[in-house]
């Protein structure tokens, strides 16, 4: 039996009991989903339907039950290293390696050291929640199976040099054709080859392979660049040359029909008038050839004593007189 003093708060206990539950009615049938965010309802463990971000009302006591997913937020999962793991004493990130992971065979029967990283979103919230127990488990096994297969089917040069975005390309796609096929609600939005060696013993000896191939495409480079600086000279002053010499067969047979032209001209005019034409010629040399002598003497054509009067073993010019008169 209650005691005494406790007995007068019977007739209360009712309504204290509707204040709790009214309480507890109001605490449980509001959520609020964040702007990156999505609820999942369930209503006695089924789902019924998905809410967006804001504020959102359900059945109280348990009956509806809201899981928030962040399908906006960018996953990562990390392969063969963790940068979780481990920290350093100044607090950084430390990576810690995974040899197991990332120690793969090639398709030449070598062995590559390979690091990749993989990122995702949450496309699909009821399959990422319902349809598969582990997804991150699942993701991994994926990947991990997948950049085997793809390492697997190129040579060790491909994987460690020219061949790494393609190879991380091929490995986005297969990884989220198998996502689809498991239905994960996944959505692969990188796969990015984080660091790619050869293992430690013998690291050194292909270091200094690849600077020997490295040499080789510089020479090879440079010998391309002189060839196209050097040909393409070549072939501008051939067509300089050979433009030079069509221009000058050009000039000279237009001078040739030039002259053949006025050639028959003077002689259709010549048949015509021979003595007229006869004395233009003559004219007209004479005006050509005049102009190129020094010394001139016009005498008559009777004088007969010319040879005694003119010395023709000196220059006329040495023996005219300063200021004398030519004649």
């Amino acid at each position: 039996m209650l005691p005494p003093e406790l007995r007068q708060y019977l007739p209360m206990l009712p309504v204290i009991i509707l204040g709790i539950l009214a309480v507890i009615a109001l605490m449980t049938s509001f959520f609020t989903v964040a702007q990156d965010e999505v609820a999942v309802v369930q209503r006695f463990g089924r789902y019924v339907r998905t809410a967006p971000s804001g504020l959102h009302g359900k059945l109280p006591f348990g009956i509806e039950k809201a899981t928030k997913v962040r399908v906006e937020y960018i996953y990562k999962e990390e392969f063969g290293f963790s940068t979780v793991a481990s920290r350093s004493r100044g607090g950084a990130l430390r990576p810690q390696r995974d040899i197991e992971t990332s120690q793969m065979l090639t398709g030449d029967l070598n062995i590559a050291d390979v690091e990749w990283i993989v990122q995702f979103q949450v496309g699909d919230p009821y399959n990422y929640l319902f349809k598969v127990a582990d997804v991150r488990g699942t993701l991994r096994n994926l990947s991990e199976a997948v950049m085997r297969r793809v390492v697997g089917d190129r040579s060790v040069t491909e994987v460690l040099t020219f061949g790494r975005a393609e190879i991380a390309t091929a490995v986005e796609e297969q990884i989220q054709e198998l996502l689809n096929q498991y239905e994960t609600g996944i959505s692969v939005t990188t796969v990015q080859l984080k660091d790619v060696n050869p293992p430690d013993e013998v690291r050194p000896s292909f270091n200094e392979v690849n600077e020997a191939r490295q040499e080789k495409e510089r020479i090879t480079n440079q010998a391309y660049e002189d060839y196209n600086k050097a040909v393409p000279e070549a072939e501008g002053s051939a067509k300089r040359t050979v433009s030079m010499a069509e221009g000058y067969a050009v000039d000279r047979v237009n001078r040739a029909k030039g002259d053949a032209e006025r050639f028959t001209a003077v002689l259709r005019e010549y048949r015509r008038a021979p003595k007229v034409t006869r004395r233009r010629l003559y004219l007209e040399a004479m005006e050509e050839v005049l102009p190129t002598i020094s010394g001139k003497y016009i005498v008559d054509e009777r004088i007969r004593g010319l040879l005694p009067l003119l010395d023709l073993t000196k220059d006329p010019a040495e023996k005219r007189p300063t200021g004398g008169k030519q004649q």
